[in-house]
C-alpha cells in the first residue's frame, strides 16, 4: 500500500503493508528513529507526533490514516536552531537516560501551540500519560515552564 503525506515540512510517498503503524513506518522505512517505542499501546508515550499539530501516539496511528495530512516528528519539531523546549531541555538538564524526552518535547510543544501559557495544573494534566521512566517529572515542568514564561513557544 503506498501512502503520501507531509513529512517534516516534505511530501513523502510510503509503501507498506495495509496494517502498518506511524512508528515503525517513520522508524523502519523513513529511517527517523527520534520516535521511540515504548509500550506498543499507547500508554506511555515515547511514540509521540504531531499530526496536524495535535500530539498523537504514533505506536496505535495506522499509516493509512495520515494519507494527505502533515506529520511533525522530533526531527521536525526544530528551525534552523533548537525548538525553546529543546534549548530548555537542556538548560534544565532534564533528561537522564533520555528514552521518553522525544515524546515528552513533542507533547509539550503541542501544549504550548495550544495554550502558549498554560499554568502548572494544565502543564501536569496535558502531560500525564507521557511516562518518564527516570522519574524526571519536576525538571520536565521546569523546562516547560521556563518556555511558556519565555514567549518563545
Amino acid at each position: 500500500m503506498k501512502t503520501s503525506f507531509k513529512l517534516n515540512g516534505k511530501m513523502v510517498q510510503v509503501e507498506t503493508a495495509p496494517d502498518a503503524t506511524l512508528l515503525w513506518t517513520l522508524r523502519d522505512a523513513l529511517q527517523l528513529t527520534g520516535t521511540k517505542y515504548g509500550c506498543g499501546a499507547s500508554l506511555c508515550g515515547a511514540c509521540t507526533v504531531h499530526l496536524d499539530g495535535i500530539a498523537v501516539r504514533s505506536c496505535m496511528t495506522p499509516v493509512s490514516s495520515v494519507a494527505g495530512r502533515s506529520v511533525t516528528t522530533i526531527e521536525g519539531l526544530a528551525g534552523e536552531e533548537l525548538h525553546p523546549l529543546q534549548k530548555a531541555w537542556i538548560e534544565e538538564q532534564v533528561p537522564q537516560c533520555g528514552y521518553c524526552q522525544s515524546g515528552q518535547i513533542m507533547q509539550a510543544a503541542a501544549l504550548l501551540k495550544a495554550n502558549p501559557h498554560p499554568d502548572r495544573e494544565l502543564i501536569i494534566s496535558y502531560m500525564n500519560g507521557v511516562l518518564c521512566r527516570c522519574g524526571t517529572y519536576t525538571r520536565i515542568l521546569k523546562a516547560i515552564e521556563k518556555v511558556s514564561k519565555s514567549g518563545k513557544q
